[in-house]
C-alpha cells in the first residue's frame, strides 16, 4: 500500500471452491447420465456399479436428465474458470481522487467492466452484514446519488472482523465517514 494510492486485486472464478464444485457436478452429472443412458440400452456403462435394475421409465429417464443438467452446469462453470469471470482490481488513488473499479465479464464487445467516480461524488462507505441462514459481510462505497456499489464480490470477505478493518483504513484514506449496518 501506498500513501497516496492503494489497489486491491479481486480473485474472480478462478478459485479453489469454483474449481472443486465444477469437478464434483462434472463427475457426478457424467454419473448419472450414464446410469440413464445404460437403463436406456440395456447396456452397463458404468463398470462401478450394476445398473442392470434401473428401468428406463421413470428411474432412467429421470438420471439421464438430472445428469444432463449437472454437465451443462459443470460446463458453465468450467467457462466462467476458463474466462475468469468476476476478476479485476479496486484501485483509490488520492492524487487524482478517483476511485477505479475494474472487473471482467463474459467475452464479447464490453468485456471489461470499468467504472470511475470521483471523490466528489462519494458520500460514505457502508460495512454491510448479513445475518442468518446465508449470513455474509461485504463494504458498498455509497454515492450522493444513492447508489450503493459493492467493493469486494460476496463470496471473498467473510470474517466480519478483517472487513470491518478493511473499511475502517479505506474510509480513513477516502476521509468520508463509515457507516455500519447490521440485517
Amino acid at each position: 500500500m501506498n500513501e497516496s494510492l492503494i489497489k486491491e486485486n479481486i480473485v474472480g472464478a478462478r478459485n479453489f471452491k469454483s474449481v472443486f464444485v465444477t469437478v464434483v457436478l462434472i463427475l457426478a452429472g457424467s454419473g448419472f447420465f450414464l446410469a440413464g443412458l445404460s437403463s436406456y440400452l440395456n447396456i452397463n456403462l458404468l463398470q462401478i456399479t450394476d445398473t442392470s435394475e434401473i428401468k428406463f421409465i421413470p428411474q432412467g429417464i429421470a438420471m439421464l436428465f438430472y445428469g444432463t443438467g449437472a454437465i451443462g452446469i459443470g460446463i458453465y462453470l468450467l467457462l466462467t474458470i476458463f474466462w475468469n469471470i468476476g476478476s479485476g482490481y479496486n484501485e483509490f488513488s488520492k492524487n487524482e481522487e478517483i476511485v477505479r473499479i475494474v472487473r471482467l465479464g463474459f467475452p464479447g464487445k464490453n468485456r471489461t467492466i470499468f467504472l470511475s467516480y470521483e471523490f466528489k461524488n462519494l458520500k460514505n462507505l457502508k460495512f454491510l452484514i448479513k445475518q442468518g441462514l446465508n449470513p455474509r459481510c461485504n463494504i458498498l462505497l455509497v454515492l450522493k446519488d444513492k447508489r450503493e456499489i459493492p467493493l469486494f464480490p460476496a463470496q471473498i470477505l467473510l470474517n466480519p472482523l478483517e472487513t470491518e478493518k478493511k473499511a475502517i483504513q479505506l474510509s480513513n484514506f477516502l476521509q468520508i465517514p463509515l457507516e455500519s449496518l447490521v440485517i
